[in-house]
């Protein structure tokens, strides 16, 4: 197990007991991705897994938990999203399971749900763009707040980590906060540890993991990509709100386009209604993330991947990735203490 020096630990400590973990290293919840024995690899590790739910239904998640149990006695969270229409029926899951850390992400979440994690004891995380919903959150019941910059892979806000980390962090002391988005190597993580943050998330650096289950042809495709080739998706008419997925540029990203002008001419023709047009365009990504993880789809399917995937090249351990990220730590504590 890897043990952090002392210069490093007291700038996460906060975090790390918070988690429950000796690293305060967060894995990102990815679709089809965060399953069982990448959750478990990154506990084992030393880090802290999270089970991404998605769109799985209250049975499949009460599986995943109890497969990710048989593979690591460390803490491990699970990552709900609050549009899920079975949300309370996944929070009992979890509940029953005693999963210690819920993570309720994608939107505000409601308030009895809120209240249902609360009064179950566990620990209850939230995602927040702004220092002003945090606070809420904090007020709501949040016990830590992660804050997610557009540099990261899959569903994307406006604005960049570093933007962030510094309204926020100064702004917010009395929950631990978490810095997620564009995260690749540990020099980044002692930044933001020395801003104030708690910890940090990561979801592209541990994709290539060699524990992680994503398609051979998946990984390849983020060991080949630059930074450059993470693109958010783009809107071509604000009438349709497309809400960004960042992912590398592929024949789907183009097809994309071609659909969302293809819908508003029909719209425009008359053919559709405002609202049958705005589900041609959403549903047109159904099932596009699990064909490239799962299938191997890496040209129409969708690859969602963060600007960090530029720093992944190769396949590796993920108890190595979290070894490279605590030793790039502390090496840049050490170049400063010598400063």
């Amino acid at each position: 197990m890897i043990k952090p020096t002392p210069s490093l630990q007291s700038l996460w400590q906060r975090g790390c007991d918070f988690l429950g973990s000796p690293l305060a290293i967060m894995g990102g919840a990815m679709t089809w991705v965060s399953e069982r024995n990448l959750v478990a690899a990154i506990s084992n590790g030393g880090g802290f897994g999270t089970i991404a739910c998605g769109a799985m239904t209250p049975d499949i998640l009460r599986k995943e938990i109890q497969g990710t149990k048989t593979l690591t006695q460390k803490p491990f969270g699970v990552n709900l999203i609050t549009m899920h229409p079975q949300l309370d029926a996944l929070i009992d899951v979890c509940l029953e399971e005693k999963v210690g850390h819920i993570v309720l992400a994608g939107g505000l979440p409601p308030a009895p749900a809120v209240k249902k994690v609360k009064d179950s004891g566990a620990k209850l995380m939230c995602f927040t763009p702004t220092a002003a919903l945090g606070k809420k959150l904090v007020r709501m019941g949040a016990d830590a707040l992660i804050i997610e910059g557009m540099e990261a892979g899959g569903h994307i806000g406006p604005v960049s980590t570093s933007v962030l980390a510094q309204e926020i962090l100064p702004e917010i002391r009395d929950v631990p906060v978490f810095v997620a988005g564009g995260i690749g190597r540990g020099e980044a993580i002692v930044s933001y540890l020395e801003m104030g943050a708690s910890g940090v998330q990561l979801g592209t650096r541990f994709v290539c993991a060699t524990e992680c289950v994503a398609h051979p042809k998946f990984k390849q495709a983020f060991m080949r990509a630059s930074a450059r080739d993470a693109m958010p998706s783009v809107q071509l008419d604000p009438r349709f709100p497309v809400i960004p997925v960042r992912a590398i540029a592929n024949e789907g990203g183009k097809k994309f386009m071609e659909k969302q002008r293809e819908v508003i001419t029909r719209f425009d023709a008359g053919e559709f209604t405002k609202e049958q047009a705005q589900l041609e365009i959403e549903h047109f990504w159904a099932g596009a993330l699990r064909r490239a993880v799962v299938e191997g789809d890496v040209e129409t399917g969708s690859v969602m991947a963060g600007q960090s995937v530029g720093m992944v090249k190769l396949e590796q351990p993920t108890s190595e990735i979290l070894a490279e990220l605590v030793q790039q730590a502390e090496n840049a504590l050490s170049q400063r203490s010598k400063g």
